[in-house]
């Protein structure tokens, strides 16, 4: 029977990488608001310190770590530390990401590897490492932080729209090779979401009306209007909770329904 406590992560360590800030952080702080331990880490100390500083002003109690989560060596130390530490993960979120907006014909090969290292092989580096722990325990739920882009392609997001692209395969893939052991790995593909920044992306222009790109988002969206990070907090919870037990490989889009749209006849 489904009730308020299948959606609880009492007792549960969550892993939530890159969550000094943004789309992480209102993550790991959902989390923490439904009883789970908050692990984060960031890829250098200053950002690990904002980031601790932020989740103790939420009144979170945060075990924040500086890790580069491309280097599987350190990967694989910031697990064993967490588990010395704190726990076994239960949980694991991907969220670290980077994007680089360059046309193609513009971009270097060593542009895009780094996308794909940060967006695609940090992914894998790290669910690599946590896995063993869950197989341990007998279940474990892993959720990517895909993107629209998972779907879709735009100017000048070749190695991002590739990466998202990639990372919905290894959601779909984990999920195969693991779900007999009852590990749940699913992907959150957000769409346009408000954050510090996006901002400037919706500024008001000089003479009142929206920047062109706010006015496209807004006119592709039915929701009409930007996401924010609360709209992700639900899902998030879902998919790390028991309510999702027999929910795997799934990507779930939190776009306002952009991608169920082909936009307004001109």
């Amino acid at each position: 029977m489904i009730s308020e406590k299948s959606f609880r992560l009492d007792g549960k360590v969550a892993l939530i990488t890159g969550a000094s800030y943004g789309i992480g952080f209102a993550i790991a702080s959902a989390y923490a608001n439904v009883g789970a331990t908050i692990v984060f880490n960031d890829i250098n100390q200053e950002l690990v310190d904002k980031g601790m500083a932020a989740y103790k002003e939420a009144g979170i109690d945060a075990h924040g770590y500086v890790c580069d989560v491309t280097d599987e060596h350190a990967v694989t130390e910031l697990v064993a530390k967490i588990e010395k530490e704190v726990g076994t993960v239960d949980i694991l979120v991907n969220n670290a990401g980077i994007i680089r907006r360059i046309p193609m014909l513009e971009m270097s090969a060593d542009e895009f590897r780094k996308v794909i290292d940060v967006d695609l092989n940090a992914p894998f580096i790290v669910s690599k490492a946590v896995i063993p722990g869950m197989l341990k325990k007998g279940k474990g739920k892993i959720i990517n932080i895909c993107s629209m882009m998972s779907e879709l392609g735009r100017e000048t997001v070749s190695a991002y729209a590739a990466a998202k692209g990639g990372l919905k395969m290894l959601t779909r893939n984990i999920c195969s090779e693991y779900g007999e052991a009852n590990i749940q790995c699913n992907g959150i593909g957000p769409g346009y979401i408000a954050t510090p920044q996006t901002a400037p992306l919706r500024e008001r222009q000089a003479d009142g009306s929206r920047h062109p790109f706010d006015q496209f988002i807004i006119a592709k969206t039915p929701a009409a209007r930007w996401g924010t990070t609360e709209d992700l907090m639900g899902p998030a919870v879902f998919l790390a909770s028991e309510a999702s037990d027999f929910v795997n490989g799934h990507i779930l889009y939190v776009d306002g329904g952009i991608l169920a749209y082909i936009g307004k006849q001109p």
